[in-house]
């Protein structure tokens, strides 16, 4: 996966735009001014956007391309990333440290998909919000982008379990018109939501 991810993020062209997440921006409102982290940023478009706004922003992705081209942005628009490069448990970020955790199409291999969440749950303050989108099982019926793996993608049911001890304020399954880069195009059936840590 890092080879894949390096081969495309070493395009000259943004895989993905420039331009945030459309659920994401629509979402940011809700969460205090504080310290955010994205997990596969990429190449930090959803990061910037957040740091263009004020907010303490962290980000990690396994592509080191990726984080040369966040930097590249960050650069552009005159703003600061903590943008580390690795695997999430390799990373020593503290437990009950960020005020949201922003997940925007970060599929990991199914094997390492509940305790990829449950860590990033850890890391998380109390009451702590995760705004999240990602493709659903019925974006394999769709060619706007996302795995062919079924099994990483999500569901509903799969999300209510890779995410205990959580309060929803929404989540849904929807057909949406993607318009995010040339990897992203086209009508795709995703899953989003907003939620809280309990505790």
């Amino acid at each position: 996966m890092i080879d894949f991810w390096n081969e495309r993020y070493a395009e000259e062209e943004y895989a993905y735009g420039w331009q945030p997440n459309a659920f994401f921006k629509d979402s940011i409102a809700e969460i205090p001014k504080g310290k955010i982290l994205f997990p596969a940023e990429g190449e930090g478009r959803n990061a910037v956007f957040a740091a263009q706004l004020g907010y303490e922003v962290y980000a990690f992705d396994i592509s080191k391309e990726g984080k040369i081209k966040a930097d590249k942005l960050a650069q552009k628009y005159d703003v600061t990333l903590d943008y580390r490069v690795g695997n999430l448990e390799a990373l020593n970020y503290p437990e009950n440290y960020f005020d949201a955790v922003i997940l925007i199409y970060a599929h990991v291999p199914a094997e390492v998909r509940t305790a990829f969440c449950q860590h990033l749950l850890r890391l998380l303050k109390p009451n702590g919000q995760i705004i999240f989108e990602g493709f659903s099982q019925e974006q394999l019926n769709y060619t706007s982008g996302g795995p062919k793996n079924c099994e990483m993608l999500f569901s509903e049911s799969q999300v209510k379990h890779d995410f205990p001890n959580v309060a929803f304020d929404s989540l849904s399954t929807e057909v949406i018109s993607l318009d995010e880069g040339k990897y992203h195009h086209g009508l795709g059936s995703v899953v989003r939501f907003s939620a809280r840590k309990l505790s």
